[in-house]
């Protein structure tokens, strides 16, 4: 994946039969569905693949089991069937993660275990193990840290866990292996429409060129998440509200916080929202924030009644309380949900299905959704394109379609710290053993070796200091302060391997260390 190889590409094509704006889950997705059934396909993202929404998940491929509370049964089955299928496409990167339900009444004990019965069974033949109710003993004994005092009985039950930037990285990936064009840093700044406002493609800019292309194609495909809005403001005489954002924070803690292998799942906050603990890469991420929020950006910023209100919660559950000191990194997320009809509607009632939207230009645009659900996503986006008319029918082959990497993986493996790269690992292993000055550990608190800086670099098209720390490899996300730590010494690869001088690595330095401060608790005393 070679961003000149696909700027060539994107020079000699005359006309795509699909252009999508965007490259989050539901964009990479729907590039991938495309292709793979055959259309000329190309993908435009702006800033850097998954750089919104789509790396700031709870890091769950889960049915939803909320939803099953809300009664959405629908939305819960499709999720299920998606989870067990992501689960043999990308066996790399997702794992079988069991959750335990810690209950302090007696009666919340077989309360959940008859719901989550219900979950385990609309799951059939993709279901990732049963739940069953647990005493109070086997609770404490699965979850070292949870709060005695009180306890009644537990209940467990079984999910899926992974890394989503490095799902997006991975269906880029395969996308290109397809015969997709996939670009990163390129900005669609208009719409070419015809003189009956017909759209028939896109104007875009190229971020470090600042060369400008015409791009011309059948299906323009506006899959750009929160920021859905601008993109239908170059569509629409009129301007309308199609996706409301909400934020969701999580707090990044050492491993002490939830020893074991077990995550812990709070059904019920004092506010009626679900709180997750999940062992992610060592560490332990504990979320989420529900908040309607008025403006959206690139780096979202946590609020500090969000922080509170997660720290609180946490410290009711566990028995070693974390603090405010305690927080290795804290990120922020915006889910781009489909505006609802009546305003001032509740986020917690905004329903999490996806919503494919075809003006009267023929622009077709994708709101809701989630990660667990981008491959069915995609797959309704091109049949809503072949229906239209703008495409001509073709069968939709991803639901077994291997992704790049993908490799079944064990406990045993996942002690590597490498087993996200699945089938690239002999690959890296090998870079450190043809250039030994890339076995140097990147920071000397973690395992990532500047191999894999120099891997996003030369295969995965990081451009910046920020692509590979907080995207390719996760440092920001799992230790902001060490991230920032390895900032230069990163920024000095990406410029040997990339040809940049020491102006770039000035400002790239400089740069990063000021979207690392969002991450960091103590900016926000």
């Amino acid at each position: 994946m070679n961003r000149s190889e696909q700027l060539s590409k994107l020079q000699n094509t005359q006309n795509w039969d699909v252009i999508i704006i965007g490259g989050g889950a539901s964009g990479l997705g729907t590039s991938l569905d495309a292709a793979s059934r055959g259309y000329k396909t190309i993908l435009l993202e702006a800033v850097d693949f998954a750089k919104g929404t789509s790396s700031r998940s709870t890091k769950l491929v889960h049915g939803g089991v909320r939803y099953l509370a809300q009664g959405d049964v629908h939305l819960v089955r499709e999720a299920l069937k998606e989870r067990g299928l992501l689960a043999q496409n990308a066996g790399h990167l997702v794992k079988n993660q069991s959750f335990v339900i810690p209950n302090y009444n007696r009666w919340s004990g077989y309360f959940y275990t008859i719901g989550l019965k219900i979950y385990d069974l609309l799951a059939g033949s993709l279901s990732l193990g049963a739940s069953k109710y647990i005493s109070k003993e086997k609770t404490i004994e699965m979850l070292p840290n949870v709060q005695e005092s009180g306890l009644a009985n537990g209940v467990i039950y079984h999910d899926g866990q992974f890394d989503d930037s490095r799902l997006a990285i991975n269906l880029a990936q395969t996308a290109v292996e397809k015969g997709a064009c996939v670009i990163n840093y390129i900005k669609v700044v208009n719409l070419i429409k015809d003189n009956k406002e017909t759209v028939l493609g896109v104007q875009a800019i190229d971020q470090e060129t600042a060369i400008k292309y015409d791009i011309k194609g059948s299906a323009i495909i506006n899959a750009t998440g929160v920021f859905t809005n601008a993109i239908m403001k170059l569509n629409d005489k009129v301007y309308k509200k199609y996706i409301v954002p909400s934020q969701g924070i999580h707090l990044v803690f050492d491993k002490s916080f939830l020893p074991g292998d077990h995550a812990l799942m709070i059904p019920k906050t004092k506010d009626g929202r679900v709180l997750f603990a999940v062992p992610w890469h060592n560490r332990v991420v504990v979320g989420t924030t529900d908040t309607l929020i008025k403006s959206h950006s690139l780096e979202p910023v946590a609020l500090e009644s969000e922080i509170q209100f997660v720290l609180e919660t946490a410290q009711r559950f566990l028995a070693k309380k974390p603090t405010r000191a305690d927080v290795l990194s804290v990120f922020a997320g915006l889910r781009p949900l489909a505006a609802p009809k009546e305003e001032g509607k509740s986020t917690k009632e905004v329903s999490r299905s996806h919503k494919i939207l075809v003006s009267k230009t023929g622009l077709i645009t994708i709101t809701g959704g989630k990660w667990t659900t981008y491959r069915k996503i995609a797959e309704d986006i091109i049949d809503k394109a072949i229906s239209t008319g703008k495409l001509p029918k073709k069968q939709c082959n991803t639901e077994h379609l291997a992704i790049h990497g993908n490799k079944p993986t064990t406990t045993a493996d996942r002690e590597n710290h490498l087993y996200i790269y699945g089938s690239d690992i002999p690959k890296i292993t090998e870079l450190q053993k043809s250039e030994p000055e890339l076995n140097e550990k990147l920071h000397p608190n973690h395992e990532f070796t500047m191999a894999e800086v120099a891997w996003a670099v030369r295969y995965e098209m990081a451009r910046t200091v920020d692509d590979v720390l907080a995207r390719r490899v996760r440092l920001l996300f799992l230790d902001a302060r060490a991230a920032i730590e390895s900032s230069e010494k990163t920024a000095r690869l990406i410029a040997k391997e990339l040809g940049h001088d020491e102006i770039w690595i000035t400002k790239e330095i400089s740069d990063f260390k000021k979207i690392s401060k969002c991450y960091l608790l103590s900016e926000f005393q």
